[in-house]
């Protein structure tokens, strides 16, 4: 199944008839180029787009809610399942799919996805994509993309997937690489973490790596945080939201709920924030101390959804936070964060494997260190295509310097929350394991010890053997964040 980002130019060239043009398949188009040609995430290209061709009047190519969701649906399902459309592509087209001009490519996938992924009818489809690949590509190209898709369409998806896919008991890895829509080594990755010790007790065994495939390809939730002190779940509540599941803090809105609309959203009172990414953070604010609670740094904390949080409960009990971010762009996103929070903070541009601040100094440390964010592919389908095996291999060493350095910043008592956004046992448990071991053969005195997280975030269930936590989508409705936390003894 090909995973290799499918990039390159419009071609140049003019349809020789005016094509009726429809700006809800040229909008889809335009953001799935934008992914591929600069290696975009769709939900940051996609809803500016949204936005400016909602204020256009609909004689000039505006739409209306409707076809927002239309748009959305479009991008986002031809990017969750572009692998398994490539392959059905590739069995209806003369010539190797690297030979297939990306631009077209594109066309043909969101034609795929229309036939195989959405309730539009194939003839409607089909015509609707041969439309816009003559305003696109010109009238030579929307021949080809004609005859490939009336091939595509001559079986539903659950007959193209019995026909590439192999059988479950000959390779149950392809079988459900191809059935699922992840490339073949993400689900053998996430095949092992459902099935570390540290996940034995979530869906028996092995897990039930079908349901967490799913959950991968469903639309997340749209979660919002109400900050502490500053805003209060009430106030987000209405008839077109949910409870948290989990967190106090928490509520969800209903599909097509537009977080920018409320007041408490505009004046950063309160934010949107995944559950699993402020569970994290309580936990990590919930930790035992031995000694005072007066300083907290965040050391990877762009683009500051974690820091406004921490920022508030700090503020709370009278503690200071530091937030730390190597980019200066970054940096400047979670001072934006982080303003009107009542409680004194500051905000550094500063690497965390080079810090600006005396070691020992601290009395709570998260680290969210960076990765291949396989725990999000709910929010951008594209990762999963775009992240390579060998992608681990460039994350480890910063990953195990970093929480090394999260470690020395915490004072002796203090505790360290260790984070990423990816199960990977690469990037998690043997992250930690491999840090610990370290501490324990170096000669500087500094050591530390697992805590057990579990009982840090109470009523969250199917948390596993411990000391530490893996969310889960389908478990949790979450994304998957990993979490362990040590206490800092020498």
């Amino acid at each position: 199944m090909s995973t290799q980002p499918r990039r390159g130019g419009r071609p140049a060239g003019r349809p020789y008839r005016r094509p009726r043009k429809d700006p809800v398949r040229i909008l889809a188009f335009e953001a799935l180029r934008a992914v591929d040609e600069r290696d975009a995430y769709a939900n940051l290209v996609l809803p500016p787009m949204l936005r400016k061709a909602r204020e256009k009047d609909p004689a000039e190519g505006g739409i209306d809610a409707r076809d927002a969701a239309l748009a959305t649906e479009l991008v986002y399902g031809t990017l969750r399942r572009q692998g398994t459309y490539d392959a059905i592509i590739a069995e209806c087209v003369d010539r190797p799919l690297r030979e297939v001009d990306p631009p077209v490519l594109d066309v043909l996938s969101l034609g795929a996805h229309q036939l195989l992924g959405t309730r539009i009818p194939r003839h409607a489809a089909v015509s609707a994509t041969v439309e816009l690949a003559r305003v696109v590509l010109g009238d030579g190209r929307a021949k080809f993309v004609n005859a490939v898709l009336r091939r595509v369409a001559a079986d539903d998806l659950d007959g193209w997937l019995d026909r590439i896919a192999p059988p479950y008991d000959e390779d149950p890895e392809e079988h459900l690489a191809l059935r699922y829509a992840h490339p073949r080594w993400v689900v053998s990755a996430l095949w092992d973490a459902l099935g570390a010790p540290s996940a034995a007790a979530q869906g028996g065994g092995g897990g039930d790596i079908t349901d967490l495939l799913e959950a991968d390809n469903e639309r997340p939730e749209v979660t919002l945080v109400a900050r502490p002190g500053r805003c209060t779940t009430d106030e987000l509540s209405s008839e077109e939201t949910l409870p948290g599941r989990w967190s106090p803090y928490a509520v969800r809105l209903a599909e097509g709920g537009e977080p920018g609309a409320l007041d408490a959203v505009r004046e950063g009172r309160a934010g949107v924030q995944d559950e699993g990414s402020q569970l994290v953070a309580l936990a990590m604010a919930a930790a035992p101390l031995d000694g005072p609670d007066e300083r907290w740094l965040d050391m990877c904390a762009g683009p500051g959804g974690k820091a406004a949080l921490l920022g508030a409960l700090a503020a709370e009990r009278g503690a200071a936070l530091l937030a730390a971010e190597k980019q200066p762009h970054r940096a400047r996103l979670v001072a934006r964060a982080l303003e009107g929070n009542p409680g004194p903070w500051a905000v550094v541009a500063s690497d965390g494997t080079r810090p600006a601040w005396r070691p020992g100094g601290f009395d709570r440390v998260l680290v969210d260190v960076p990765c291949t964010g396989l725990g999000a592919l709910r929010r951008r389908p594209e990762a999963r295509w775009r992240r390579r095996p060998e992608d681990l291999a460039g994350f480890a060493p910063l990953q195990r310097g970093l929480l090394r350095q999260a470690v020395a910043a915490a004072r002796p008592g203090g505790v360290v929350a260790y984070v990423t956004c990816s199960p990977h046992l690469a990037e998690t448990r043997a992250v930690v394991d491999d840090v610990l071991r370290g501490l324990r053969k170096e000669s500087d005195g500094t050591a530390a010890e697992l805590l057990d997280a579990r009982e840090l975030l109470p009523g969250v269930p199917a948390l596993g053997e411990g000391p530490d936590i893996q969310l889960w989508p389908h478990l949790h409705g979450t994304d998957a964040m990993y979490l362990a936390l040590l206490r800092r003894t020498a």
